[in-house]
């Protein structure tokens, strides 16, 4: 099957992990990228992983995901085709799970999600997304990011944090992450820089007074450092999420929760991070945890009604806040006039790794830590009771935000 390159450029620029800096700018890299994946893959080697293994025997048995399979690598354009069959993808996954991203200072040529960069093209297939939102197949490949997120979380990962060219402490990657709001000059003796593992490096702590919180009791602040992607009132109780403009639908957003009523005709503000920001959450209010839980979901699936996206190839994000792994966590506050926020971590492609850290009845303070996300992009909605914030002026698409710094104000 065929695609014009100005095509795959386009519905490259509006993948996620390219925008947020996850991918490389140049669609080329990805081809040089996976042409070397596949010089790697060889015959034989290492016995699969049971998550590949599952996988295997699913599409094994499964006709229906069987064909979905081959017919999206198939569709592939021969001249971006490096994986020929189930075997060689099952290969590359299984070599991806065990080893962790090396950092590299070239935005045009890095790949920090290798598994989007292996996917990249076959997202983009007709049998690809229609297969992306298999459950099935959805959770056989969250199996296999649950064993590469393992791999993260342990000392074997530790090889790419290195002051070396290709590490993620090297010059250029301690200025990129503006690492010194994190590491102090004690900390850069340390092996590692004292650092356990490469997700410990991820979901790093800042230190004490890198962020302050605008106490300010008719404040609301941002629960994330990130860029704003929109801010949407008058949000209706289900809408058609998957059309053009993706807008939100807050049944399927919150999951059918009994506080949805709360939120009819209410106000979205969402943003997402980039690799360089800050991954952990915080309150955006002080109040009460009512309710607070995972919601599993699809990873790599983008709505094909986004189309040319004129707001840095971001429209995906307003359908991923109704059908990706996300957190809901319910936080009241003691302040009428501020109400119920619900707080929406969003895991976007790769792990989609979303920690709670806090449980129902607990009460938190503003810019209390709430929870982290694992290695993989991700994207923050804060939900709002109708009527009740004020958002500051400047608010605007792509505009960079900072945690626990006023995003809007209680409507007196």
């Amino acid at each position: 099957m065929g695609y014009p390159e100005a095509v795959l450029d386009g519905q490259y620029d509006n993948l996620f992990a390219r925008v947020a800096g996850y991918l490389p700018e140049s669609r080329q890299a990805i081809d040089e990228w996976q042409a070397d994946l596949a010089l790697q893959l060889g015959v034989g080697g290492e016995k699969f992983s049971p998550g590949v293994r599952e996988l295997e025997q699913l599409i094994k048995r499964d006709g229906i995901i069987r064909m979905y399979v081959t017919q999206m690598i198939e569709e592939v354009p021969p001249p971006h085709r490096y994986i020929n069959g189930v075997d060689e993808l099952l290969a590359a996954l299984d070599l991806i799970r065990r080893t962790a991203p090396q950092y590299n200072p070239n935005r045009e040529k890095r790949v920090f999600f290798p598994m989007s960069a292996l996917f990249v093209y076959m997202m983009m297939t007709p049998a690809g997304e229609a297969l992306f939102r298999n459950e099935k197949f959805n959770r056989a490949v969250q199996r296999i990011l649950k064993e590469w997120c393992d791999h993260l979380n342990g000392d074997k990962s530790l090889g790419v944090l290195t002051e070396k060219e290709n590490g993620w402490l090297s010059p250029p990657a301690a200025k990129e992450f503006d690492l010194d709001e994190y590491v102090t000059a004690a900390d850069r003796k340390k092996p590692h820089w004292g650092f356990t593992s490469f997700n410990a490096f991820f979901h790093r702590e800042l230190l004490p007074g890198k962020r302050p919180v605008d106490t300010d009791p008719a404040a609301v602040v941002s629960a994330n450092d990130g860029t704003v992607f929109r801010i949407a009132r008058n949000i209706k109780e289900t809408d058609e999420f998957w059309l053009k403009g993706q807008p939100y639908s807050l049944v399927d957003m919150l999951n059918g929760s009994p506080y949805t009523t709360r939120f009819l005709n209410g106000d979205v503000f969402q943003s997402f991070l980039a690799g360089s920001d800050y991954h952990r959450w915080r309150s955006p209010i002080d109040g009460v945890v009512r309710s607070a839980e995972v919601v599993d979901g699809l990873m790599f699936s983008n709505a094909e009604s986004a189309g040319e996206d004129p707001t840095a190839g971001t429209y995906s994000q307003g359908y991923q806040a109704s059908v990706n792994t996300r957190g809901l966590v319910f936080i009241e506050s003691p302040d009428p006039k501020i109400g119920m926020v619900c707080v929406i971590p969003i895991g976007i492609t790769e792990i989609s790794s979303v920690t709670i850290g806090v449980k129902p009845d607990q009460p938190v303070k503003k810019g209390d830590e709430l929870g982290w996300f694992s290695y993989g992009g991700s994207s923050m909605c804060l939900v709002f009771e109708p009527g009740k914030v004020r958002f500051a002026d400047g608010l605007k698409p792509n505009t960079k935000i900072r945690v626990s710094a006023r995003i809007a104000t209680a409507v007196r």
